[in-house]
Parts: C-alpha cells; sequence; structure tokens
C-alpha cells in the first residue's frame, strides 16, 4: 500500500518538483522501501483508478504541505493547533490520517527549519513553487477545496489572526485562486447579512439580479461533483461547503425579500 491508508499506493504529481521534494523528507518511513509505482502493469480500468488514486494522494499531500505553512505563519507550532489538525483529519478523513497526517507535517515542520537556517526565505519560496505545481495539476475546482481545507485549519482554534489570513491569500495566489476567494472561505458559517454578503463575493449595494448570479457562480464552481474523482470523503466536506454557501444566500433573500 504504499504509505499506508489513508496516502498510499500511486502517489501522482507530487513526485515531481518542488512537491516531490519535500515528499522525499516528509514521507520518509511511511513509504515502502523499493516500491516502484511505475513499474506496474494495469489494464485500462485500473489505469483510470490509479490516476484517480495518484490524483487523490497528491491532494492530500499537497493540502498538508499548504497547512504546515498556515500553522506556522504566526511563528509558533502550538500544541493546541496541532489538536485541532487531528481533530480536523479525523473528522473530514477518519481516523487512519490522524497518525500519517500528523507525522508528515512534523517533518514539513523539520524540513522548514533547516530550511529557513540556510536561507529565511527559503521554505517561503519552496510554498509559492509547490502553489504553482497545484495550479498546473488540480483543476480550479480542486483548487478551491484545497484552499477550503486550508481555511478550516485556520479558524479551527476559533480565531484566525493577520498573519494566518495573509499566509491563507498567499497560498491562494500562487495556486491561481484569488484573496476574494479566501475572505469568502473565510466568512462561511457566519450568521450576520454582512458576512453572507461576504461569502457571496459581492456587496451589500449589489442589485437581486447580481446576487442571483452571484449565487448561482459560486453554487457551480463548488459543486461537490467537480471534485468527486478525488474520494467521498472529500465530495462530503464540499456538500457541506455548499450548504453553507446555500445558508448565505438564503440569509440575503430573506432579508430583501427574493422568491
Amino acid at each position: 500500500m504504499g504509505a499506508g491508508k489513508w496516502i498510499g499506493g500511486i502517489l501522482g504529481f507530487m513526485t515531481m518538483g518542488p512537491l516531490g521534494a519535500l515528499a522525499g523528507f516528509a514521507l520518509g518511513s511511511l513509504l515502502d522501501t523499493g516500491q516502484n509505482p511505475a513499474s506496474n502493469s494495469y489494464g485500462e480500468e485500473q489505469m483510470g483508478e490509479a490516476g484517480h488514486a495518484g490524483q487523490r494522494n497528491s491532494f492530500l499531500f499537497s493540502m498538508l504541505v499548504m497547512a504546515s505553512y498556515i500553522i506556522r505563519a504566526d511563528g509558533r507550532i502550538m500544541h493546541s493547533e496541532m489538536e485541532y489538525v487531528r481533530q480536523f483529519l479525523r473528522t473530514n478523513f477518519g481516523e487512519a490520517a490522524v497518525g500519517q497526517g500528523e507525522q508528515i507535517l512534523l517533518n514539513l515542520f523539520e524540513q522548514r527549519k533547516r530550511m529557513d537556517q540556510q536561507n529565511p526565505l527559503a521554505f517561503k519560496n519552496t510554498i509559492r513553487d509547490c502553489g504553482v505545481q497545484i495550479a498546473t495539476n488540480l483543476t480550479y475546482e480542486e483548487r478551491l477545496q484545497l484552499l477550503s481545507f486550508l481555511v478550516n485549519i485556520a479558524k479551527a482554534d476559533g480565531r484566525v489572526c493577520d498573519k494566518e489570513i495573509e499566509a491563507l491569500k498567499e497560498v491562494a495566489q500562487s495556486m491561481g485562486l484569488s484573496a476574494k476567494e479566501v475572505e469568502s472561505m473565510l466568512h462561511l458559517g457566519g450568521s450576520s447579512l454582512d458576512e453572507a454578503y461576504k461569502v457571496l463575493e459581492i456587496e451589500p449595494t449589489a442589485t437581486n439580479d447580481e446576487v442571483r448570479a452571484a449565487y448561482r457562480r459560486l453554487a457551480l464552481k463548488h459543486h461537490p461533483d467537480r471534485v468527486a474523482t478525488l474520494g467521498e470523503d472529500i465530495r462530503k466536506a464540499a456538500e457541506e461547503k455548499l450548504q453553507d454557501i446555500n445558508n448565505a444566500k438564503e440569509r440575503i433573500y430573506k432579508a430583501r425579500g427574493i422568491k
């Protein structure tokens, strides 16, 4: 199974470029020695399944790489933050993800420490390069879901500091996403009308037609079917995100009397 039950088997695009360089250190003993996925023989159906598995594994590893940058945005690794990440992994991906995900993160923190001792901007630049690689290999909708996970990790302790927001926007930009999309996700689950407008990425002065168009645009780009090939757990998380978007829309519709 390679790297275990969570990230394992065919590793996909994460074996190349800056992600590949980090994977060699971060996965370490989690990988079985002597395995060369490319040497295996697959039929056409198996090749399709292997492709999906490789894409999922690369998605998950990319999420942990970017999460390691967000968690350290304020220069510290808090025990409480790691506990929130454990709970996040457990809730979204199951118990098998907890130990493996935590070990990968700890390895990434250590690699960052080593890199930054040589050049304080080394890891920051690597994260930017990883974002470019992610943008090349994941669809727009898959990148949105990855960003959603990162925002949820940042929100897990009940507050998101300015440095975390700055780091989220850096990561988003490197992956070809916008600061407005970060702001939208930061306000998902909010209860105020102002937050609802931010979720829909519009101003309170928008016309009713603009509100409807904004909702349709978000519902389309965040539709769970667009990330279904990454796994049922990721699709379920996308469903919950879409429900939060629907709730924001309903709040605005009710305030405006839109039917």
